[in-house]
């Protein structure tokens, strides 16, 4: 599992700071989560290949994180895209999107399928065999929600001589890794635990987009491996945070350690903030392990 950031501050964009989005990589999936004013640029910055994003999650529909859409839905008319595009976001975004293509009479060439989003409660949004992704209900200004990613279990790791010394065939190798008791050449039963072993632990991500701070999120989040956690504000302006239904750095650091989550990722920062490392220094003191979002900075967990 891979994270890149794109952009990572609040309100409008500068030359050195750019609104929330983000590529998630997981199990052979590029997610792309929110889409602010230049994130195509963004995305060729970081040499992410435009048609392999088939799945967009948007957190809410202020400019910040979605005023990026329409220019990317356009570049993939003008590239030919043939794959279907899927979009998931609030009620509201599809008859934006459609107005704004109807007037310039720019209709894609591929299939644009929205999900649009209503529920006030974490549901299931999207599922294969692979992935799972959830909506995470947050508290801001408008109707809001977060996003949880989280793998499947991984297929059992073949141990290769045990299984040859139990001679199964090579063709039952598939069913073994996929937890199955297997018949060998001789026609005895080979229980699966006795010629594999577990595979690496699936991985979670949860990303908390503009949201005031909001315990009832804490079981939905419960021990993911990262968490990404608005902060636009330090404490000493929680007042402004109050106010705006945003979150400050310590606040995002209780809610990961209420969650017992592994890694907290802050972003979303207010462009009054020069230094940044100063709240990794808020975070700290409430939770160890804080990193920041950088434009252009990568996780692999």
């Amino acid at each position: 599992m891979k994270l890149t950031i794109l952009g990572c501050h609040s309100a409008t964009p500068r030359i050195n700071t750019h609104p929330t989005s983000q590529v998630l990589e997981i199990r052979n999936h590029i997610f792309l989560i929110d889409c602010g004013e230049g994130t195509q640029v963004q995305l060729r910055k970081n040499k992410v290949k435009f048609n392999r994003i088939k799945h967009i999650f948007i957190s809410h529909l202020h400019g910040d994180h979605c005023f990026g859409l329409v220019g990317l839905i356009s570049t993939f008319r003008l590239l030919t895209r043939e794959a279907d595009l899927h979009i998931y976001a609030p009620k509201g975004l599809k008859e934006v999107i459609t107005m704004q293509m109807k007037l310039s009479d720019s209709w894609t060439n591929y299939k644009l399928i929205f999900h649009e989003l209503t529920s006030r409660e974490s549901e299931l949004i999207f599922e294969d065999d692979k992935v799972e992704v959830y909506t995470i209900p947050l508290d801001h200004r408008i109707y809001t929600n977060g996003f949880l990613f989280k793998e499947k279990e991984n297929e059992r790791k073949l141990l290769l001589g045990n299984a040859e010394e139990a001679k199964i065939n090579k063709a039952y190798f598939r069913k073994l890794k996929q937890g199955f008791d297997v018949i060998n050449e001789e026609g005895e039963l080979i229980k699966n635990d006795t010629v594999t072993k577990a595979g690496s632990a699936p991985k979670s991500y949860a990303f908390c987009s503009d949201t005031a701070y909001n315990e009832s999120i804490v079981p939905i989040i419960s021990n993911v491996d990262v968490l990404y956690h608005e902060s636009t504000f330090l404490e000493k302006l929680s007042h402004l945070a109050d106010k705006t239904k945003h979150a400050t750095a310590k606040q995002a650091a209780t809610i990961a350690k209420k969650a017992n989550v592994k890694k907290l990722v802050l972003g979303h920062f207010s462009t009054r903030y020069d230094n940044i490392t100063e709240f990794i220094n808020e975070a700290s003191e409430v939770f160890e392990n804080v990193e920041v979002a950088e434009a252009g900075k990568t996780f692999e967990f």
